[in-house]
């Protein structure tokens, strides 16, 4: 090869790799990772302390909204503004069924048996998420959906998944998992999550930070914030909030239907 041709042919591969399959996914205005703070079940504390303290720093969240929540009927006003301040209502259906045994032989004696994933049949499902898109559609008015896997669980009875058959449903889903290597084949309706449980804040600085060194994503699933199950303290929920908004150039915090919509169209 003459010398011409191979200075060419590396100007080439300086110009196309960056873009390429060893490259980091390329975050909105220079970030270095996504954060997608989620919340599940439509509890109080999530009122009470994680809205206040996100709204605190300019960040939005995403409200996985069981329909049957006592919060999301008592204090369904606060829901409606909460929204309206661009917090994301996302579907969690309306009876939160769940697998009462896993796969892998775990059981959740918790579940009742009439919520059980095992004995639904997919029209009871469909059914139950298109009545829960109604319900939400009521308080917020928005058409486009996101879901969050009850129990991260995303197959029916026999172990049939659930997940392409709800994709006319919703825009995106979320699961449960480590944050990803890499965002090469992220796939959007089984998008992985951490579920935070008494973690402390450095753990969950922690989190994300690994995502930032790896370029990619980080989706924390939360439940209680103040008290109650699962539970994370309003205390550390804050110091989290305040870390991720003093280092908020390295991140992309938005919510999990626009982080998710960013990465399909930026994934070709």
């Amino acid at each position: 090869m003459k010398p011409f041709f191979q200075i060419q042919l590396a100007l080439l591969l300086f110009i196309v790799l960056p873009y390429g399959a060893n490259a980091q996914f390329k975050w909105p205005n220079g970030a270095k990772a996504a954060i997608c703070m989620t919340y599940d079940d439509a509890l109080d504390g999530q009122l009470n302390y994680a809205i206040p303290q996100l709204d605190s720093a300019g960040f939005k969240g995403t409200f996985f909204c069981t329909g049957s929540s006592p919060s999301l009927y008592r204090r369904l006003d606060e829901w409606r503004k909460a929204a309206a301040n661009g917090h994301e209502l996302g579907n969690h259906t309306l009876f939160h069924p769940c697998l009462r045994v896993k796969p892998n032989g775990t059981h959740s004696d918790w579940v009742k048996p009439e919520y059980d994933l095992q004995t639904y049949t997919f029209p009871q499902l469909l059914n139950e998420l298109k009545t829960a898109n109604t319900l939400l559609k009521a308080i917020d008015g928005k058409e486009a959906r996101t879901y969050g896997y009850t129990c991260s669980d995303c197959t029916l009875g026999g172990g049939v998944s659930f997940t392409d058959s709800i994709k006319k449903l919703f825009t995106a889903a979320r699961s449960d998992g480590q944050v990803p290597e890499t965002m090469k084949g992220y796939d959007i309706y089984k998008t992985p999550s951490w579920g935070v449980n008494s973690n402390s804040a450095e753990e969950m600085i922690a989190y994300i930070n690994k995502a930032r060194d790896k370029g990619t994503i980080a989706v924390f699933m939360f439940h209680s914030v103040g008290g109650g199950y699962l539970n994370t303290t309003a205390e550390e929920h804050r110091k989290l909030v305040e870390y991720i908004s003093k280092n908020r150039k390295d991140f992309y915090v938005a919510t999990f239907q626009e982080v998710m919509n960013y990465i399909r169209d930026h994934s070709k």
